[in-house]
């Protein structure tokens, strides 16, 4: 058995590339994640947002820097991240409708005594048969 992440947000940005925090998560201001709690609130536009990897996540954990502090990239991989975003995006296959699961069998309860009675029909514990 295989077992997946339902996709959100971030699994459609890369990782390690800053991007302009407000193409990719808009929202209130925000402070810069280096410069901490005591910092002022800066607008979306000013904070980069960076992907990273995570050893526990694997959609990462998204970080949010101010224009002093981005993260510096790699130059292979600002072209490997641009080409992904000249790329054009190939729409998801369609997903096989979902089974509706099967009702479970109500199973047979004994009168006097309230527990469940096997297929036999007879309750385990006074003998008396149920229907």
């Amino acid at each position: 058995m295989k077992i997946t992440r339902s996709s959100d947000w971030r699994s459609d940005l890369p990782f390690e590339t800053p991007m302009i925090a407000d193409t990719v998560m808009p929202g209130d201001p925000a402070r810069c994640t280096t410069c901490g709690i005591g910092s002022e609130l800066l607008p979306r536009t000013a904070l980069w947002a960076v992907k990273h990897r995570h050893p526990h996540d694997p959609a990462g954990t998204v970080r949010l820097y101010c224009a002093a502090h981005t993260p510096q990239v790699p130059a292979a991989a600002a072209v490997t991240a641009e080409r992904r975003a000249a790329a054009p995006r190939t729409p998801r296959a369609p997903r096989a409708p979902r089974r509706t699961p099967q009702p479970e069998r109500v199973a047979a309860v004994c009168p006097n005594c309230f527990v469940e009675v096997p297929p036999t029909g007879v309750c385990g514990m006074c003998g008396e048969r149920v229907a």
